[in-house]
């Protein structure tokens, strides 16, 4: 098969707003979880670790401390369940994968310095 026809299908299925945010930043994941026959929206805040992937592959890994231990949760972009991805704070960061983080300990594990310049709304979108 053709790859304009591959890009053609994916398309249908991409996120019709775009995400916009950054590794380094922290940010609040809204996603839907269904229990039973209800379904509600749970909430993970967190600091980006990494984003990989492209098109309907991309994906990105948030990192929070919970109660001393370490979490970490993947995320596919262009999921039905992520509902919105709300940027608290804008990080300053050099990297593209931060790994280094998951080595440190307590409030260490968290402090990446903040972008003061950069408003989360010029960021380029997440396809």
């Amino acid at each position: 098969m053709s790859q304009a026809l591959f890009d053609k299908i994916e398309s249908e299925q991409l996120r019709a707003e775009p995400l916009k945010f950054k590794v380094g930043d922290i940010v609040k994941v809204h996603t839907k979880v269904r229990e039973g026959g209800k379904e509600r929206v749970q909430v993970f805040q967190g600091i980006v670790l990494s984003i990989r992937g492209r098109g309907l592959n991309s994906t990105f890994t948030v990192r929070r401390i919970s109660y001393g231990e370490g979490v970490e949760k993947i995320f596919p972009v262009n999921s039905p369940n992520v509902e919105k991805v709300e940027v608290e704070r804008a990080g300053k960061v050099r990297r593209a994968k931060l790994n280094y983080l998951r080595k440190r300990i307590g409030k260490r594990a968290t402090l990446v310095p903040e972008d003061k310049q950069r408003d989360p709304d010029q960021v380029e979108p997440l396809r």
